[in-house]
């Protein structure tokens, strides 16, 4: 899809946000919270921020979300300090568009300026379509925590 337009979240998209991480709930691929206020504090105003990206249509509407975290000392995923957590939505009406390729390479490109070198993926088994993405963008098992599958990208050293 040749119209989908990347830049940063910024705290007025957190209702779009909010609204397609609901759908995703209701249709039983989401567990987390999905209130502005936690799209909000968990993804856009995050103090571990290094990215949190949207994915938009020429009208301006919001296609997809990707975050990417700086993983600190104690995180809840139990992912090595100084690498990146990352976490993809894409709305149920954009799945299969090219959104998840579109916002991976600019967190990509924010992880690399950052300098991480690599980013975890933790992955709940029954996301089918989580799973799939993810080894599709790169990303490899690594490890399982909690029965979920973590995968991990490594940045080529040259990037």
């Amino acid at each position: 899809m040749s119209d989908i337009r990347i830049r940063p979240a910024a705290p007025e998209d957190a209702p779009a946000i909010s609204d397609f991480l609901r759908e995703l709930a209701a249709r039983g691929k989401r567990k987390s919270p999905s209130d502005v206020d936690f799209v909000r504090i968990h993804y856009i105003g995050h103090p571990d921020r290094i990215a949190c990206s949207v994915a938009l249509v020429a009208q301006g509407h919001i296609l997809g979300m990707q975050s990417l975290k700086h993983a600190r000392d104690g995180n809840i995923y139990g992912v090595t300090q100084g690498w990146g957590i990352i976490g993809t939505h894409v709305s149920p009406d954009a799945a299969r568009r090219g959104v998840g390729r579109a916002l991976f390479a600019a967190s990509r490109d924010a992880a690399r300026r950052a300098g991480v070198r690599s980013i975890d993926a933790t992955i709940q088994p029954e996301n089918a379509e989580g799973l799939a993405y993810y080894e599709a963008m790169g990303f490899r098992d690594y490890r399982v925590s909690g029965g979920a599958i973590c995968k991990c990208y490594e940045l080529p050293v040259d990037m």
